[in-house]
């Protein structure tokens, strides 16, 4: 499959890398086509991996990761061009955290509303689909270097199609036990579990945890 993946950071960097060693044909897009971090990528990772800017990895994916900073997250996404996002798949994994006052972060939207949906709101015809925003790096893309990958990853979206084929992205990278928790509004459930992940990564002193849900 074609994937961009839209950021340059430990994230954008550890999806794509991910997403090459399953055979996806992934372009890494950036501000500026001459970024560093991305023109890295995709000489570590040829041919499979390119680069461009967030137009360029927008338009190579058949689907999308939106890996950017949550503050511009929209800015990013506004760069990559509605058209080029339009009726494609965007997985999600940015959180509103502001670090204005220092930590512990607060976060940008109120209890009301939420990234996901804004993104949604700003691009109706792009199937965007929340997920992976509640572990780091690492466990995204290798879940079972914890607790045998037993343990949860949450998604929520609109669309059940568009749920679908993440679902089916997730479990290749190992994912077991998948939780959908309904429409894009569950992407506020999803950003506010992220000022106790920073609280709990305090008092572990790992970034390496996670939760699971029983009943």
């Amino acid at each position: 499959m074609k994937i961009g993946v839209l950021g340059t950071g430990i994230v954008g960097q550890t999806i794509a890398a991910k997403l090459v060693q399953l055979g996806h044909e992934v372009c890494m897009g950036a501000r500026a086509s001459d970024n560093e971090k991305a023109a890295g990528f995709a000489k570590q990772h040829a041919p499979k991996g390119t680069s461009g800017t967030f137009s360029d990895a927008a338009k190579h994916g058949e689907l999308l990761f939106n890996c950017t900073n949550g503050s511009a997250a929209l800015e990013a996404l506004n760069a990559a061009g509605a058209d080029n996002l339009a009726g494609k798949v965007l997985i999600d994994i940015s959180n509103p955290l502001d670090f204005s006052k220092g930590m512990p972060p607060s976060l940008l939207t109120p209890s009301t509303d939420s990234l996901g949906e804004q993104i949604q709101r700003a691009f109706p015809k792009t199937h965007v689909v929340k997920s992976l925003n509640t572990v780091n790096a690492k466990l995204m893309v290798e879940p079972a270097s914890l607790a045998s990958a037993n343990h949860d990853i949450f998604m929520a979206g609109n669309d059940a199609g568009a749920k679908g084929k993440v679902k089916e992205l997730l479990q290749s990278f190992g994912w077991r036990h998948i939780i959908d928790v309904g429409d894009i509004t569950g992407s506020r459930g999803l950003e506010m579990y992220l000022p106790l992940w920073v609280r709990l990564y305090g008092t572990f002193q790992t970034a390496t945890f996670n939760v699971k849900v029983t009943r």
